[in-house]
């Protein structure tokens, strides 16, 4: 039986509204996928009589797959938000990889996918459209999990030590706040500025930067939601901005609101 891992932490923007519409579940992978796959997830909703929902979420440096009937696409990096707007009643069931996860099935450059989405089809020169009605016939979701799974051990490709280095870097960008620029990156990876880059624009999508922005971001938007109140001076620090300005101008680029109007949305 699949193992689920419990309900996203994180990237979801405004989750307590959120959870009271949606219905979000994630899997962990098996042994012979979770060196490629953080997790699968599934998200349901019915509003059935009820206004449309506008879920938007800050995406983690991750490429998914999803799956939707009908329609089969392959997700790059998301730099800004990722809006959806739910309507009616559906489902949709999908594959979120580790970073660097997806370049050994793709064997491209992934920056070629950031902020793109693209048919699975463009990926597989295969009809699908069994393997489709299969998998949308089935309510359980583990046993969705355990098709997928059979359907993704038939392009198992071979490990690639990059895929751990730029997990090992990524996680440690997640953890440690004290890492607030792309040198200290250079200095604990032991690699050069210009290899790390590399690196992360072949595997990732996005920058070193980047991804120590979005990871701090997500942090204060969800220290908003929880707490419901800003601490400017404190966030600032956190983060390592040098001014309470740049970090609003930052939120604000990110998010598309000031942190006051996204503190209001909350409510």
């Amino acid at each position: 039986m699949s193992q689920e891992k419990g309900k996203p932490t994180r990237g979801v923007l405004r989750q307590r509204k959120a959870n009271h519409t949606t219905k979000h579940n994630r899997y962990f992978a098996n042994t012979n996928l979770e060196y490629f796959i953080e997790h699968f997830w599934t998200v349901s909703w019915d509003l059935t009589n009820k206004e449309p929902y506008l879920v938007e979420t800050l995406p983690f440096p991750s490429v998914h797959i999803v799956f939707e009937q009908g329609n089969w696409e392959i997700y790059g990096v998301t730099k800004g938000r990722f809006s959806t707007l739910l309507e009616g009643r559906g489902s949709v069931f999908g594959i979120k990889f580790r970073p660097g996860g997806f370049h050994p099935f793709f064997k491209k450059n992934i920056s070629t996918l950031t902020n793109k989405k693209i048919p699975i089809s463009n990926l597989l020169k295969q009809n699908i459209s069994s393997f489709e009605n299969e998998l949308f016939e089935k309510e359980d979701e583990g046993r969705k999990v355990k098709q997928i799974e059979t359907w993704l051990e038939k392009y198992l490709p071979e490990k690639d030590p990059k895929v751990a280095l730029v997990n090992s870097i990524i996680d440690r960008i997640k953890t440690d706040r004290n890492i607030q620029s792309v040198e200290q990156i250079s200095k604990f990876s032991s690699m050069n500025l210009r290899s790390l880059q590399r690196l992360f624009h072949e595997y990732v999508g996005v920058s070193p930067k980047w991804v120590i922005q979005r990871f701090r971001i997500q942090e204060v938007a969800d220290r908003i939601e929880k707490e419901k109140s800003i601490q400017y001076a404190e966030f600032a620090l956190d983060l390592g901005y040098y001014d309470q300005a740049h970090f609003i101008k930052d939120f604000k680029n990110t998010i598309g609101l000031s942190p006051e109007e996204y503190l209001k949305s909350l409510l």
